[in-house]
């Protein structure tokens, strides 16, 4: 039986998987719009993290859901979590004209606030327990290709 926790690890990396599936699949010029409306980026960083953010979010979602450099990924998650938090927290502060995240493309987008209370702290909240958590690691690859696991 697959314990709760593996649960919870692979249904957060299948939402980064998601987001990050739906930027890629979208024109760059899309997320970059939105990375730009959020004026904290001057070209060429705002293009580099267009570029980039994308497949970050969709390789640590697949880290997240295959078990592979466990603690990583949740690195990973916590930092681009806590990133988002600081930008949106921003934006809000500032009264930019932003009302939608950005965060699945176009195709599916939440309200700030939203985004900003409950859905990047719960997943900060998530990453944080199963870093804490052993069981966590069950059923991952880490198991049988990184040092230190049985």
């Amino acid at each position: 039986m697959v314990n709760l926790f593996v649960m919870i690890r692979v249904m957060l990396g299948a939402l980064f998987i998601f987001s990050g599936f739906m930027k890629l699949t979208s024109p760059y010029q899309n997320f970059l719009y939105v990375v730009q409306s959020y004026e904290i980026l001057m070209s060429p960083f705002d293009g580099w993290v267009a570029r980039l953010f994308p497949w970050l979010e969709f390789f640590i979602g697949i880290f997240l859901v295959l078990g592979l450099w466990l603690e990583w990924a949740l690195y990973g998650t916590l930092i681009m979590c806590t990133v988002f938090i600081v930008v949106v927290g921003q934006a809000m502060m500032r009264q930019l004209p932003i009302t939608e995240c950005g965060c699945f493309g176009e195709k599916f987008s939440l309200p700030l606030p939203t985004m900003l209370v409950v859905d990047n702290l719960v997943w900060i909240l998530t990453a944080v327990s199963l870093m804490k958590l052993p069981k966590t690691s069950q059923r991952s690859l880490d198991q049988y290709f990184v040092s230190g696991h049985s």
